[in-house]
């Protein structure tokens, strides 16, 4: 199974749009999708036969519930596999392949979203779209300060403001350390900007659901002043699905 995953990206069904191209799909071959425990932790199974990473891995999750829900995802497929439906199972090879050997570097990477966090730099303008950010980013703030211990500064722009070593050292603690955990944090942070909205969707003070409005509060006002960009939502649409994926392995670990 490896080569299904080898090439895909979150941007690949879009790119094959653009080019008006269908991605090439595989099959399927198998019956039944199962787990089964094993020293790595909880495996999938197509057919009793485990399925790979493309790093060539066992497809192995920490929880049953985890594994679960990827074998389900194998389940839902039809005449073919198609990886661009399949985003829990890209998550797991990544994390699998990419975060477990070598966490340091991701969790460096997210900690540099703390220093320039998305929902701390807010518009002096128009005053809808300045109510609509502090809506959405305040009370995560306010979340940060209180359960953290992490206060951090607003800046207004673009204009690059330091924020004190304290609320980072704060912040910094939080960021776990697991793979999998880190992993769908690191998802989370890159995809919507702040690491700070990663840490409130991993602690349980946001739903997916509002993760993805707070972050979206710029490219929505943007929208509802100039109109909908039909590609643009297709490719938000796949993007969500990977913010639900990460909630999902956030939830079931």
């Amino acid at each position: 199974m490896r080569d299904l995953f080898e090439h895909d990206a979150p941007e690949g069904p879009l790119e094959s749009a653009r080019r008006g191209l269908r991605p090439v799909l595989r099959r399927r071959f198998y019956d039944k999708a199962s787990t089964a425990a094993i020293v790595e932790g909880h495996a999938v199974r197509l057919d009793g036969k485990p399925v790979r990473t493309p790093a060539g891995r066992v497809l192995a999750a920490p929880t049953p519930a985890l594994a679960e829900a990827l074998a389900a995802e194998w389940d839902a497929q039809r005449e073919e596999i198609d990886p661009a439906k399949m985003p829990l199972t890209r998550l797991a090879n990544a994390i699998i392949d990419g975060v477990g050997d070598q966490p340091g570097p991701v969790a460096a990477e997210v900690e540099k979203y703390l220093g320039s966090d998305l929902v701390c730099y807010r518009a002096g303008s128009p005053p809808g779209l300045v109510e609509r950010q502090a809506c959405h980013w305040d009370p995560i703030l306010d979340w940060a300060n209180e359960a953290l211990g992490a206060r951090f500064f607003l800046a207004e722009g673009v204009i690059h403001v330091a924020q004190p070593e304290p609320a980072l050292a704060a912040a910094r603690a939080a960021i776990p350390r697991d793979p999998w955990r880190l992993g769908a944090i690191h998802v989370v942070t890159t995809m919507t900007g702040s690491a700070l909205i990663a840490l409130a969707l991993a602690r349980g003070r946001l739903t997916a659901e509002e993760a993805w409005q707070a972050a979206l509060v710029d490219e929505d006002w943007n929208m509802a002043q100039w109109g909908r960009d039909e590609l643009a939502l297709e490719r938000r649409a796949f993007r969500f699905g990977e913010l639900q994926a990460a909630a999902l392995a956030l939830r079931l670990l």
